[in-house]
């Protein structure tokens, strides 16, 4: 349980000023009109064209190079972290620590993870302030938190609330003693998807591919593996989604843009020619004459739910929630009419992901957490934001002794083994 150094009065204060000022942002975002036409714009298929050039949406989303270009020059050149400074699971914020868009130290305010993830990749508010918000309410001091960190202070310290297994690139922490390092045969994986460079293209269609890939392989070397209702359903399909939504080079050739090998590796912190390929901790950098996604295409909620279902086309499993029950190859799907005490089936979550995922965590904060009904009101605002948008049917009560089965849900918040020798730690 959680302990806090800061008054109560102090903390009240911090947290409701911004959430007010952000809620006008997700509302203005989240309407029935602009969910609309998020759903129409965003609810597209990543196609290869006949010459295996790159993603061809089928509605092209706008594009101007003069709101898009994210500089790495003068106060955003790429600085590499000092021997204080966080880094952790996550490449995106990784490299917006290294640019100066978050505190190079890494640790942030919600505002400042709201704003520097809309500057440099085009995530939109409303997705951007449930990912911040929950970082400062169940990994952080409330108010703001790390990008690493020990458990309770940032996202490294953070398995089973927040990060979690089933990583496209990172590893389960129960099967390698770590989840912050990159595992170089789960890069080379996805990597060796796009063989020839001048064509290569790692889009939404690939990711579903490798986000088969990984769940097998999680079921198979991970013996505690956990798919859980928010951790599994959300947070392990950004972990995927993010890597070509934000992470492809924007052009008015490719307004969907495309990732090619070199985009890939410098956001992932890889160096070296093809047969020598090396990941060093912690120096994910955007690459020079990076444009990101139009504001007027930002990725928000219900775009992301799309995305969740386009994985679930080949990945149907990630529709549901299961465990490995420590061993390998054990992994059983847990019903959720039993886990939500019959609010949702089967069929309801596939209609809806996001909601069962965001409904659940509602009701799993006060036992996840230790927090009072207070404490926890601006995070149950922004989620509450959210399902309300999306139209979602609520979960009176959660059923929790139906995870009892899973022994990879008894550890929350680590440990967070060091990274592989020789390389560069915060």
């Amino acid at each position: 349980m959680k302990t806090f150094a800061l008054s109560a009065a102090l903390l009240a204060s911090q947290v409701a000023a911004f959430p007010k000022m952000d809620m006008r942002a997700m509302e203005a975002l989240m309407t029935p009109e602009t969910m609309k036409l998020a759903r129409e714009i965003h609810q597209r298929r990543d196609v290869a064209p006949p010459q295996g050039a790159g993603a061809m949406p089928l509605v092209p989303p706008p594009f101007d190079a003069a709101s898009q270009y994210v500089s790495t020059s003068g106060q955003y050149a790429f600085v590499a972290p000092g021997p204080t400074d966080a880094r952790g699971p996550c490449p995106g914020l990784n490299a917006l620590a290294n640019h100066g868009y978050l505190p190079h130290n890494g640790v942030a305010t919600i505002e400042q993870f709201v704003t520097a993830t809309s500057q440099g990749f085009g995530m939109g508010a409303d997705l951007a302030t449930v990912l911040a918000v929950y970082g400062a309410v169940v990994d952080g001091s409330l108010t703001f938190w790390s990008i690493g960190g020990s458990p309770h202070v940032g996202i490294s310290g953070s398995h089973g609330n927040y990060e979690t297994d089933g990583s496209p690139l990172k590893g389960d922490l129960f099967q390698y003693g770590s989840n912050v390092n990159l595992q170089m045969s789960q890069f080379e994986e996805l990597y060796a998807m796009q063989p020839n460079a001048a064509t290569a293209n790692y889009n939404l269609d690939v990711l579903r591919q490798f986000r088969h890939s990984r769940f097998d392989e999680s079921i198979q070397k991970n013996p505690d593996y956990v798919f859980g209702p928010f951790t599994g359903m959300a947070v392990s399909q950004a972990a995927h989604t993010f890597i070509y939504r934000f992470m492809a080079n924007k052009s008015a050739e490719y307004p969907e843009g495309i990732l090619n090998k070199e985009t890939l590796k410098s956001f992932m912190s890889i160096t070296g020619p093809e047969n020598n390929l090396k990941w060093t901790f912690g120096h994910e950098r955007f690459p020079d004459n990076f444009y990101r996604r139009n504001d007027a295409d930002a990725y928000t909620v219900p775009y992301f739910e799309t995305d969740i279902l386009y994985l679930a086309e080949v990945e149907p499993r990630i529709l549901g929630v299961g465990c490995n029950k420590g061993a390998v190859n054990t992994y059983s799907v847990i019903d959720p009419a039993i886990l939500t005490n019959g609010a949702y089936d089967a069929d309801q979550i596939a209609a809806s992901p996001l909601c069962f995922a965001l409904e659940f965590a509602t009701l799993e904060l006060p036992g996840l957490t230790g927090l009072t009904s207070t404490l926890l009101a601006p995070l149950v605002d922004v989620l509450n934001q959210a399902t309300t948008a999306l139209n979602c049917k609520s979960i009176p009560a959660i059923n929790n002794d139906a995870l009892a089965v899973c022994p990879g849900l008894t550890v929350y918040g680590g440990p967070t083994a060091p990274v592989a020798s020789g390389a560069i730690q915060s």
